[in-house]
């Protein structure tokens, strides 16, 4: 992962949209979030507030903030079946 852009994403006049960014961040893992967030945050700098693209990515930043900051979390009440990481849980 690098801060490298699609050519098409940051071609003169190009506006992004929301599927672009869902296909930036979507799978977007704990060791890359805050690379991907720094990302995302160019991609929208320039939108108007009330843009769907703009909406859509400073939510997913609040998301990939937050992803980056925690790790991966398995084993809750809703993944039953998981065992939670070692990396999570070991160390407090």
């Amino acid at each position: 992962m690098s801060s490298y852009e699609s050519p098409d994403l940051t071609a003169s006049g190009h506006s992004v949209t929301v599927d672009e960014l869902r296909s930036l961040t979507a799978a977007a893992t704990p060791h890359f979030a805050m690379q991907v967030r720094e990302r995302v945050k160019r991609l929208i700098a320039n939108l108007p507030a009330e843009d769907p693209a703009r909406v859509y990515g400073e939510e997913q930043l609040q998301r990939l903030a937050a992803l980056g900051a925690s790790g991966e979390v398995r084993g809750t009440q809703n993944e039953p079946t998981l065992d939670p990481l070692d990396s999570v849980t070991k160390g407090d």
